[in-house]
């Protein structure tokens, strides 16, 4: 029986390039490649998006839309790892600890989408307090965040790597979308089950990846003001049994002083702690993750496992 085929559009970018680091040499799948004088042929990479199996898309959001336009293979089964569809009727959103059901749904779906880096640390903090009814719906959530420099492609790469680029930078750190509109925005309300919008805080560092996102919770103000330990549970119970995603003790939480953000870099793991002040009433809830890893390839080829019914942990 032939291995399923699959045809990353968009390999030469940071995350395709990364994919296919986690797929070459793996025996149970055929990896399709396009010249890279090809690559903005419509025809050729039409032939080959409606030859694969599989088709990973690492495009920009127009790109996107226009690369599933031009499948018109009806057993073809697309993962996103772009923006473009993270909300869109009739696709599965790629996060499989998301909730029970998730990963039967990604296993049976021809279209999913990767989630965003930010967004898999927020969602995977959030959902599961909403879920348990330990966050009201409608609470007013805060998320901040810091990113290493890859998560910005390849432009942002240069600013910080090339130093005969006129776009070269010394700053170690530094804040962006002052204005709050962020694209991950829409899929950590969506996905998390807010019914208002969360105010989100991101940065970049001047570190190449590996990125931590935080959500600060004054828990006197929510619902019945759950303990530390209610929200830890509540995690605790969601993640039981996870590959990737671990939550790590309270007693570990409170011997800790500093959290790196390169702590998982080349992983698909993700770790999630609460931090905080029984006395206060305040918490401090932190996922550490990989941009490049659970926030990016290491997602899109766990996606790719499940949905052709390969061991999930393969590659990763």
């Amino acid at each position: 029986m032939a291995s399923p085929r699959v045809f990353i559009d968009g390999e030469a970018g940071t995350t395709g390039l990364q994919i296919r680091e986690r797929l070459v040499g793996r025996t149970d799948l055929e990896l399709l490649s396009i010249a890279p004088d090809r690559r903005k042929d419509a025809e050729a990479r039409a032939e080959l998006l409606n030859a694969a199996d599989v088709v990973i898309l690492c495009l920009p959001d127009a790109a996107a839309r226009e690369a599933v336009g031009l499948i018109s293979n009806p057993a073809v089964k697309v993962i996103d790892a772009s923006t473009a569809h993270r909300t869109a009727e009739g696709w599965t959103f790629g996060f499989p600890e998301l909730c029970k059901s998730q990963r039967a749904a990604i296993k049976a779906a021809k279209r999913v989408s990767n989630p965003g880096c930010y967004s898999t640390g927020a969602i995977a903090l959030i959902r599961p307090l909403v879920q348990a009814g330990l966050m009201p719906a409608d609470f007013a959530v805060s998320i901040n965040a810091v990113s290493g420099y890859s998560g910005g492609g390849k432009p942002m790469i240069a600013e910080f790597e090339d130093q005969a680029g006129p776009a070269y930078t010394t700053v170690p750190y530094r804040l962006y979308a002052l204005g709050l509109e962020h694209k991950h925005v829409p899929e950590i309300q969506v996905r998390s089950g807010l019914l208002t919008r969360p105010l989100f805080s991101p940065a970049v560092g001047r570190y190449a990846q590996g990125m931590l996102v935080e959500v600060p919770l004054h828990l006197a103000l929510m619902g019945a003001g759950p303990s530390l330990q209610d929200v830890h549970d509540v995690l605790t119970r969601h993640y039981r049994g996870e590959a990737f995603v671990e939550v790590v003790s309270l007693k570990a939480c409170e011997a800790m002083k500093t959290l790196d953000p390169e702590g998982l870099n080349g992983t698909n793991r993700m770790k999630l702690f609460v931090f905080g002040s029984e006395e206060g009433r305040q918490a401090r809830l932190v996922a550490q993750l990989d941009n490049l890893g659970k926030g990016a390839s290491g997602a899109a080829v766990q996606n790719l496992n499940l949905m052709l019914g390969l061991p999930e942990a393969a590659g990763l």
